[in-house]
């Protein structure tokens, strides 16, 4: 049976603050280094980086033999302690990652030891890569195989080795231990925006919502009117599909700490089965619920505009007008809406919070953080499992980071 050594790092200038995560797995044999992660993840304390650290080490082990057995060692005493068994877990932001990672590899192949800072120079370096990069205002990654590993190794140890590994020997310098360099640097990142963009550095970590329209009903493929005055359908087997692909992918980033449901059924089984992946528990919020689309419900758009084509007409044109029988006009979704947003990022100041919803409240909530007008809710397309998301700053500001993301769906 192979054996891997996982040694992994996390930090945060700031605490919470700019924060970066770092693993390296080696050949327990050997000695040889075979796979390098880090990544930059925004703000975080330094115990969410150094569990997103152990998780990006044990999943790289995993991919490269998921047979294998792995020690891990790192300069945590905290996650050392609660990853054996010893310590109990009770951070909310830290028991779905510690939850993740005892699920990459049954809990007899995997054994932890502690281990000084001077003893984790490797994961530390890769950490502090990223944070450098964070604080530079680049969103950046890098996760490398032993092949990549060596390519890179001797093009910076060549005479032509190029910019690319110049550029990457200087980071590593300025990221060593100790130095002039690592204290500019540090300084620098202190004082940085912690995600890109124009919020500015003291505005500390945002509410980030992201935003996940539920799996397929049998209504969806059909693209009937479905909202929350109609049948109230639940998700088809594509749809529970989905719902379990978004699980899996939200698991592996490791970064939703919350889990908001509308209440009607599509949105609720969409939840619970992600959170499942997560280890989370559900809360509902009626207010994030789909528009009443009144006598159109379960009708398709040809069937309106056959039956009703000048309310349709009226509707499209007006955002305060109601769907033909008393439905609810967009107008008052957006209001709606709003309040909603307002009152969530009140609960969740400075986490992520996955908020599980329909079309017209997640292009809403896009629209106003936009400050777009009411007509943008027809320019853009939503599918069914998409993610998107917004950072929401104490300033009042928002930030559209992603929208209509299904690559975890290909």
């Amino acid at each position: 049976m192979r054996e891997f050594i996982v040694e992994a790092d996390g930090g945060s200038r700031g605490n919470p603050g700019p924060a970066g995560y770092g693993a390296v797995v080696l050949d327990a044999a050997t000695g040889e280094t075979l796979v390098e992660a880090a990544e930059y993840i925004g703000v975080a304390t330094n115990n969410v980086a150094e569990y997103r650290g152990l998780l990006a080490g044990l999943r790289a082990a995993h991919e490269l033999d998921p047979d294998a057995t792995v020690h891990v060692r790192m300069d945590s005493k905290l996650v050392v302690e609660q990853m054996s068994g010893r310590w109990k877990i009770k951070h909310p932001d830290m028991k779905p990652l510690a939850m993740q990672a005892a699920r990459v590899f049954p809990a007899e192949r995997v054994t932890y030891e502690w281990i000084p800072r001077e003893r984790n120079k490797h994961a530390d370096r890769l950490a502090n890569e990223a944070m450098d990069a964070g604080g530079r205002g680049e969103q950046w990654s890098a996760a490398e195989s032993s092949a990549e590993l060596s390519v890179r190794r001797g093009a910076a140890e060549s005479p032509g080795g190029g910019a690319a590994g110049a550029d990457r020997a200087a980071v590593a310098d300025d990221a060593g231990v100790g130095g002039a360099a690592k204290a500019e640097a540090d300084a620098r990142a202190a004082t940085a925006v912690a995600s890109p963009g124009w919020a500015p550095a003291d505005m500390g970590a945002p509410a980030t919502f992201v935003l996940l329209r539920h799996g397929e009903t049998p209504l969806t493929p059909q693209k009937r009117f479905s909202g929350s005055g109609g049948t109230n359908p639940a998700l088809s087997e594509a749809g529970r599909e989905q719902a379990e692909r978004v699980g899996a992918a939200l698991a592996r980033r490791g970064t939703v700490q919350a889990i908001v449901a509308s209440p009607l059924a599509r949105t609720r089984e969409t939840a619970a089965i992600v959170a499942r992946h997560l280890g989370l528990e559900v809360s509902v919020e009626d207010e994030i619920r789909e528009t009443d689309f009144g006598a159109w419900e379960g009708l398709t758009f040809a069937e309106v505009r056959e039956r009703y084509p000048d309310d349709l007409t009226r509707w499209l044109a007006d955002p305060t007008v109601e769907p033909s029988g008393g439905g609810e006009s967009f107008a008052a979704t957006a209001t709606r809406i709003a309040a909603a947003r307002d009152k969530l990022v009140a609960a969740y100041a400075g986490r992520t919070v996955l908020l599980v919803s329909h079309v017209t409240p997640i292009k809403t909530f896009i629209q106003l953080a936009l400050g777009a007008p009411p007509e943008a809710l027809f320019r853009m397309e939503l599918s069914a499992a998409s993610l998107s998301a917004v950072a929401y700053y104490a300033d009042g500001n928002a930030s559209v980071r992603l929208f209509n993301d299904t690559s975890h769906l290909r």
